[in-house]
């Protein structure tokens, strides 16, 4: 019985490695799942997330919320039992990108068409 509360579950990175597959609870939260994520994050890998606010879990579609657990987020089991899900995992840029990126948002305001048709 306890076979049947663990989902078999791997994460394929945005170059088409995969981490796992591992089991996990359907009690285990989204949270849980990243801070497993990024202990076995590949460390060859450049640009790998720095913390769990770095990713994003997308299953069938769906951004999957940190406080959720696999029971609440609806993760679908699949047809075939003892299938294993692939969820995607997404990294956010480096933060040192987005300070660079803020004089850069300020200069299309600034040159703006304000052409007005009469």
């Amino acid at each position: 019985m306890a076979g049947e509360e663990l989902l078999e579950l791997k994460f394929r990175l945005i170059d088409g490695t995969d981490i796992g597959p591992c089991k996990y609870e359907l009690a285990t939260t989204v949270q849980a799942l990243k801070e497993s994520i990024l202990s076995q994050w590949p460390q060859e890998k450049e640009n790998g997330p720095k913390s769990v606010n770095d990713m994003k879990l997308i299953n069938a579609g769906k951004i999957l919320e940190n406080n959720k657990t696999l029971a609440e987020s609806r993760v679908p089991v699949g047809e075939l039992p003892g299938g294993v899900i692939t969820m995607h995992v997404v990294v956010r840029p480096p933060t040192v990108d987005n300070r660079s990126e803020k004089p850069q948002s300020d200069s299309p305001k600034a040159s703006r068409c304000s052409c007005s048709i009469l």
